[in-house]
C-alpha cells in the first residue's frame, strides 16, 4: 500500500476507483500494522494523537483515536494512564466525514506513520505487565496547587499573580522535603513526555527546562517530534507539569499585553526574546524559592544529591548521547526587558 512509487493524488485516484470492499480493507490493514508497531514501540495514545493533530487534519486525529481504542481490545493488563488517554482523545471526536475524505486523510496518515521511529517505552502498552511502581504527588496537594495557579492565571494584578504562584512553589517544595524525610520506600526516578507546541517551540522548551531544573528534574528536548522528555521522581514531574502549563498561560497573557502593535518581524523578534528572558528569570526565581524552603535542612543534602545522581543515571540510560542545544538568540531588547518584568510579576517574591 503506497510504498513510494506513486504520488499521493495518483494513489488516491486508484483507491477511489477500485471496489470499496477491497481498498478499504487493504488500507485499514496497512494502518493497523503501523499503529501496532508504534504502540508497541513506546508511543502512547495522547502522544501519537498530538503529533498527528499538529498537521491540522481532524480526520487523521479521529483515525488515531479509533486505532488506540481498538488496540485495547482483548489485552490485559492495561495501564490506567494508557486507558485514560484513550478516553481523553476519543472525547474530541466530531461528525463522521465522507468516504473520500477518509481515504485522502488515511493515505496521508499512513505515510506519516511510516516515518515515525520507535521511542522509549515509558508506559507499558496494553498486554504488558508494569515493571515500575509510580508514586505520584498526593492528589490533595496537586488540587491545591492547581487552584492557586488558576487564580494566578485569572488575575489582572501582578502582585496577586506573584503571591499565588509563590504559594504554589512553596507547597511543592515543602512536599518534596516531606517526601525525602519519609521512611524509606522503594521509589525510583522515571520519565514523562510533555508536548511543546509551536510557535516558538525552542523558547518554550527552554522555559520547561528552567522549571524542571528548579524542581530536581532534567529534560531532553526532541524538536523533530515536538516533545520534551522530563526525568525525575514522579511527584516532582507532576509539579513541573503543573507549573509549566500555568506559567505558559501567564507568559502568553503578559506577552500579548506588552508586544508592539505593528510590524510582523518586530513582533516575532519581541516574542522570541520575551520567552527567552521569561524562562531565564523564572528559573532564577524558582530556584531561589526552593532554596529558601530548604534552609535549615542541611541534613537532607546527601539524600538530595543521591536523588540527583539517580535522575542523571535514568536520563543517561534512555539518552546515552545528547547534544547541547544552541541557546535562542535575543534580537529584541524590548522583548527581553518585558519578559523579565513579566517573570517578576508572574512568579516568586
Amino acid at each position: 500500500m503506497r510504498a513510494g512509487d506513486l504520488d499521493h493524488e495518483t494513489a488516491l485516484d486508484l483507491l477511489t476507483g477500485a471496489p470499496a470492499a477491497e481498498t478499504d480493507a487493504a488500507l485499514a490493514t496497512a494502518l493497523d500494522g503501523e499503529f501496532d508497531r508504534l504502540f508497541r514501540d513506546g508511543w502512547q495514545p495522547a502522544e501519537l494523537h498530538r503529533v498527528i493533530a499538529r498537521r491540522g487534519d481532524p480526520i487523521q486525529g479521529r483515525v488515531v483515536a479509533e486505532a488506540a481504542a481498538a488496540f485495547l481490545v482483548g489485552k490485559d493488563p492495561v495501564d490506567d494512564g494508557w486507558r485514560d488517554q484513550v478516553v481523553q482523545i476519543k472525547s474530541a471526536e466530531g461528525r463522521k466525514p465522507d468516504r473520500i475524505a477518509v481515504l485522502d486523510a488515511s493515505l496521508g496518515l499512513l505515510a506519516e506513520l511510516r516515518l515515525l521511529p520507535g521511542i522509549e517505552i515509558l508506559v507499558p502498552p496494553p498486554g504488558t505487565p508494569a515493571t515500575v511502581v509510580h508514586q505520584h504527588a498526593d492528589r490533595r496537594l496537586l488540587d491545591r496547587v492547581r487552584a492557586l495557579l488558576a487564580k494566578a492565571e485569572a488575575t489582572d494584578f501582578p502582585a496577586e499573580a506573584e503571591a499565588y504562584s509563590a504559594k504554589a512553589q512553596e507547597l511543592i517544595t515543602r512536599y518534596r522535603i516531606e517526601e525525602v524525610t519519609a521512611p524509606a520506600v522503594d521509589v525510583v526516578p522515571f520519565a514523562r513526555r510533555i508536548g511543546v507546541d509551536h510557535p516558538y517551540e525552542n523558547e518554550k522548551a527552554g522555559l520547561l527546562d528552567a522549571i524542571a531544573k528548579a524542581n530536581a528534574c532534567r529534560t531532553v528536548w526532541s524538536p523533530e517530534l515536538g516533545f520534551t522528555t522530563i526525568f525525575g521522581f514522579d511527584a516532582d514531574i507532576d509539579a513541573v507539569e503543573l507549573l509549566y502549563t500555568s506559567l505558559l498561560v501567564q507568559a502568553n497573557k503578559a506577552m500579548t499585553r506588552d508586544e508592539p502593535a505593528k510590524g510582523k518581524a518586530r513582533v516575532k523578534a519581541f516574542r522570541r526574546s520575551f520567552l527567552v528572558a521569561y524562562g531565564v528569570r523564572i528559573g532564577e526565581r524558582l530556584r531561589q524559592a526552593a532554596e529558601r524552603e530548604f534552609e535549615g535542612h542541611s541534613d537532607l543534602l546527601p539524600v538530595l544529591r543521591s536523588r540527583d545522581v539517580q535522575v542523571r543515571a535514568a536520563m543517561d540510560r534512555v539518552f546515552p548521547t545528547t547534544v547541547r542545544a544552541r541557546a535562542s538568540r535575543v534580537h529584541s531588547l524590548e522583548g527581553w526587558d518585558s519578559g523579565r518584568a513579566a517573570a517578576d510579576e508572574a512568579q516568586l517574591r
